[in-house]
């Protein structure tokens, strides 16, 4: 079973947030998680992004993959934590 970190989208028409989350690959964009990791928040200025470290950690060192976008929400994190 291949794991992928993703996000899948909630909210309403128009106005969306998304859920960070460890998904098989095989799964649908808004199928159920194994896991969620976080979440953004893109509509609100400054958009807003909250990931547990260490639930992602855990993920990564039991060789998820992340997609690109939630690679730089990563490093968006590690950057404003730093």
């Amino acid at each position: 079973m291949a794991v992928k970190i993703r996000l899948t989208r909630m909210g309403s028409k128009k106005r969306p947030f998304y859920r960070i989350v460890a998904m098989d690959v095989e799964c649908r964009r808004d199928g159920r998680a194994l896991e969620i990791l976080g979440f953004y928040n893109p509509m609100v200025n400054p958009a807003v992004i909250n990931l547990e470290m260490d639930k992602l950690a855990k993920w990564l060192d039991q060789g998820a993959e992340p997609t690109d976008t939630v690679k730089s929400l990563i490093k968006q994190v590690k950057k404003a934590a730093a």
